[in-house]
């Protein structure tokens, strides 16, 4: 039986010791400079300050009562004035008798003009009797603001829904949720001295607009043209002119709709894209006969100033 070398197992027993010894300096060093050393610094922060886009709206004037300019894609208002006024809205009351009908019909529906439709003012372009699809005829009556035509579709309107024209209206008004908008009428005509056929808003006007473009793009995209056309059920032509003579400085236009009577003073409403599938709304209310272009004119320059990033074009 081997005897343990006792001296050689107490000089590994120290050496041991003292590599404990000086694990536990090193370890009691290290956590020293860990607690008295300072924090790393942090990197500063840095503020960066985008400056403040233009406003292209900031210097517009116009001689319009009310107005707005309305992103119908994102459903900003980028420009008001007056826009919840309740104002006449003389012919830019057809585009609620349209989109009722466009609504309530088909758009190859015959629409026979009645006699009655031929006895109101101007501008007028058809014959008792004639028969039209209701497309048709509703980018005849847009396109010219033909009060005959708007009668003619308002009456079949009313006759499918079994109401009066102004019940019909009334419903296609709520169904838009256009508060601020009823009308007597369908052509928009002044009813006498002091009482407008059609009543409403710019804000309102901007989405009913809207709505029309949505709804039925064939029948607007008609009223951005010079003049349209259309044949009746009889064969009889007709090319009306276009009441609006800026549609070919807007650049894509989607709807143009003019309105003026003693009442109204001055209407126009426009629709155009500013980008692929990015519609914009303006309405102009209250303006005067030749003001309405010029007015429309200074706020499709500043809507396209503002998409820009500019103050001005």
């Amino acid at each position: 039986m081997n005897t343990p070398d006792l001296k050689k197992i107490a000089l590994q027993s120290r050496s041991m010791r003292e590599a404990g010894i000086a694990l536990l300096i090193a370890s009691g060093v290290l956590a020293f400079f860990m607690l008295v050393s300072p924090p790393a610094k942090q990197a500063p922060t840095v503020t960066i300050t985008t400056p403040a886009a233009p406003d292209a709206f900031a210097n517009v004037a116009i001689e319009a009562k009310a107005a707005i300019v309305y992103d119908l894609a994102t459903g900003q208002v980028l420009y008001a004035k007056n826009a919840e006024a309740q104002l006449p809205l003389a012919s830019l009351t057809k585009l609620l008798t349209v989109y009722a009908a466009v609504t309530e019909l088909s758009p190859q529906t015959p629409i026979t003009i009645p006699e009655e439709a031929t006895t109101v003012d101007e501008p007028r372009a058809f014959n008792t009797g004639q028969i039209f699809t209701l497309s048709d005829l509703a980018r005849l009556t847009l396109t010219g603001s033909l009060n005959d035509g708007a009668v003619a579709i308002a009456t079949a309107v009313a006759d499918q829904e079994n109401k009066t024209q102004s019940q019909m209206l009334a419903g296609a008004a709520a169904a838009l949720n256009l508060a601020q908008t009823y009308a007597l009428n369908g052509s928009g005509l002044d009813v006498n001295t002091t009482l407008s056929g059609g009543y409403g808003s710019a804000d309102d006007l901007a989405h009913l607009a809207g709505a029309l473009v949505e709804k039925a793009p064939t029948i607007a995209e008609a009223t951005t043209q010079s003049t349209a056309q259309a044949t009746s059920e009889g064969g009889t032509s007709f090319t009306i002119k276009n009441t609006d003579p800026i549609t070919s400085t807007i650049p894509g236009l989607l709807l143009s709709k003019t309105g003026y009577t003693d009442l109204a003073g001055g209407n126009l409403a426009l629709v155009f894209n500013v980008g692929i599938q990015h519609p914009i709304a303006i309405v102009v209310l209250g303006s005067s006969v030749t003001a309405r272009f010029t007015d429309g004119a200074a706020l499709v320059d500043a809507t396209l100033a503002h998409f820009a990033g500019v103050a001005s074009l």
